[in-house]
């Protein structure tokens, strides 16, 4: 049976009970924009992204908490805005970071929460919520690290940055046999084979896109009707990612877990276009701001026999539900005190409302929330107000036009910044956000 056959049988199959202890495995790219993957309209094929799409649900309003890399990891592992705690801003490179930036030491992982329920825990890629050895991911929750620490890395040389080396475990090692992307999907796959008589929890968080431009000779050659070189080495780069997703889906596939498998893909921001050429369409706006394309990204999610093939979800969602319904397939009681939700019964129809009142944004100077088709941002002290369901691209602004849409949203967002911290660290020109007092600083 090839694959097309394959997804036909599961989308004629009905929805399975859920297995007791699923595997959990969550890619993130790094800088992809939401039009940098085939099903969303990239001319660069993602086959194997793509097929995680078309073997289950794509989230057409997916978005992230914050449009750069660290704070959005922050949100991500925690399934809480990460302004509650703090961490608001990218630190700087190693060498430039303060001693105090780290994901905050009295905050729950998702590694944490999947090792107390049993799971083999595994993690190859970028951290960046980290330098410090107490808040590498050897001490939040996973059994198994290889990665590096900080943020962007060289895919061609094993150690370009000071402070950021390419590590196993704790200790720093040369990656001298394989091109960055490719190391981390060996890895990945390695984990799955080693690990597969247990139930697993694996987070796969490339650096690909990301700059530097770094691409070998394989996987350029693919693209040799692109004249630009950026983003022919764009390409390149998005297409080994998409060959390592593939390799580890095929480990899992191979292991006999596929249908005992939750799979999640996402992008940590929108991409920075100048920058990598990746592209936002039909978004407005880039890495770095609240506008859609900074913060709205490819987000999917595949587990045969529990989400309908080729199922397309409007509704916003963020990436902050990943902890949540990752934490729920695996049997957890959720606390309070996430923000995060359970994405299953909303995808499979059990539950017919919205999975979020509104969400939000704060980064230094700039603000959004999104209450449902509506959306107010604000930077360089002026506000503007969007009907995303008529305009997706933000292209006219309703402030002045609709003044009381501008009071409810202001007004929505202000009572959630109430709860916040202000920042624990800032970097460069990203100035400091209101909140309530900030807690002394980890030790």
């Amino acid at each position: 049976m090839n694959r097309r056959e394959f997804l036909g049988s599961l989308a004629a199959a009905p929805l399975m009970a859920a297995a007791a202890k699923p595997n959990i495995v969550l890619f993130v790219a790094d800088d992809l924009g939401y039009g940098g993957i085939g099903v969303q309209g990239c001319d660069i094929p993602t086959p194997n992204i793509d097929g995680i799409a078309r073997a289950g649900v794509r989230f057409t309003s997916g978005y992230v908490s914050c449009p750069v890399c660290s704070p959005t990891r922050a949100g991500l592992m925690t399934g809480r805005y990460q302004q509650r705690f703090g961490h608001e801003f990218n630190p700087g490179p190693a060498n430039q970071a303060q001693d105090n930036f780290g994901l905050p030491l009295t905050e729950t992982t998702l590694a944490d929460r999947m090792k107390k329920l049993g799971y083999a825990t595994g993690m190859t890629g970028k951290w960046h919520l980290g330098y410090r050895p107490e808040y590498l991911p050897t001490r939040r929750g996973f059994d198994e690290f290889y990665g590096f620490p900080g943020g962007a890395h060289s895919y061609l040389t094993p150690d370009d940055r000071a402070g950021n080396p390419v590590m196993r475990g704790t200790e720093p090692v040369k990656e001298e046999k394989d091109y960055l992307t490719d190391a981390i999907g060996r890895e990945a796959v390695s984990f799955v084979e080693r690990r597969k008589s247990d139930p697993f929890f694996l987070y796969v968080p490339f650096n690909a896109v990301h700059t530097p431009m770094e691409a070998v000779e394989k996987y350029k050659a693919r693209f040799p009707k692109i004249q630009d070189e950026r983003r022919r080495t764009h390409a390149a780069m998005l297409s080994a990612m998409d060959d390592a997703i593939g390799r580890v889906m095929a480990a899992v596939r191979k292991a006999g877990k596929e249908n005992d498998t939750l799979f999640v893909f996402v992008s940590d921001n929108g991409g920075p276009t100048p920058q990598n050429t990746s592209s936002n369409k039909p978004l407005r706006g880039f890495k770095a701001q609240v506008y859609e394309g900074g913060i709205r990204v490819p987000f999917l999610m595949q587990w045969n026999g529990r989400i309908k093939p080729g199922t397309t979800y409007d509704r916003p969602v963020i990436a902050l539900d990943i902890h949540a319904t990752a934490a729920r397939a695996a049997g957890a009681e959720l606390p309070a005190n996430l923000d995060g939700v359970d994405l299953l019964p909303f995808v499979n129809g059990a539950n017919k409302g919205a999975p979020h009142e509104a969400l939000y944004w704060r980064f230094g100077p700039q603000s959004a929330v999104r209450l449902g088709d509506w959306k107010m941002l604000r930077f360089n002290g002026g506000a503007e107000v969007y009907d995303l369901a008529a305009d997706i691209g933000e292209s006219r602004d309703l402030a002045s036009s609709r003044p009381e849409k501008l009071r409810e949203l202001r007004t929505a967002w202000d009572k959630w910044n109430a709860q916040l911290e202000q920042p624990r660290w800032s970097r460069g020109g990203e100035a400091k956000g209101g909140g309530k007092k900030k807690r002394k600083r980890d030790r």
